[in-house]
């Protein structure tokens, strides 16, 4: 397992671009910068997106454990790598994380690097009003906006595609989707 103070660390935080949208206010949530304190919740929350993946692995507790961690690590690693420039904000609910966004801004287009939440919060709207008020400001720019998505994440592709995404090349295991204002 990578030690937190092994990881790269996250970018200053962009506290002039962040903007909670009203409709998230209204119901407790709130986004900030992240911080290096953040990656023991933010490893668990990795874990959780991959526990039913798990589940019948016939590893012993500490085996998932232990590669779980090197999994976020990597994930960690990569995401600082090539998308340094992003916005990484935590998602909060009265002070509490409830899960992680990802958000490069692009002069043609932003990306989505990543949307995350804890199972309690899944389902209930929050991806869906961050994503339609990160398209509201792509928008404004005159902007588009690109995501992958794993093929395998039939709830995330619908929640991709209720929000205006299409299919712009499927690399497998992933597959490119695109957004574009009007």
């Amino acid at each position: 397992m990578q030690a937190s103070s092994q990881l790269t660390s996250f970018p200053a935080g962009r506290d002039d671009r962040l903007r909670t949208p009203a409709w998230l206010c209204e119901r407790g949530y709130a986004l900030r910068p992240l911080h290096d304190d953040d990656v023991p919740w933010l490893r668990e929350l990795y874990a959780s997106t991959r526990a039913e993946e798990l589940a019948p692995v016939p590893w012993p507790q500490a085996a998932k454990r232990a590669f779980l961690d090197s999994q976020f690590a990597l994930q960690h690693q990569h995401y600082q790598a090539h998308y340094g420039d992003s916005d990484f904000l935590a998602i909060e609910r009265g002070g509490v994380p409830v899960g992680r966004y990802y958000l490069q801004r692009g002069t043609s287009d932003h990306l989505i690097v990543d949307v995350c939440l804890f199972p309690g919060e899944r389902g209930r709207g929050l991806a869906a009003a961050l994503i339609s008020h990160s398209q509201g400001e792509a928008a404004a720019l005159g902007c588009g906006m690109t995501l992958h998505v794993q093929a395998d994440n039939i709830a995330a592709q619908r929640l991709y595609r209720r929000a205006g995404f299409a299919l712009i090349h499927d690399q497998g295991s992933h597959l490119l989707l695109r957004w574009a204002p009007g």
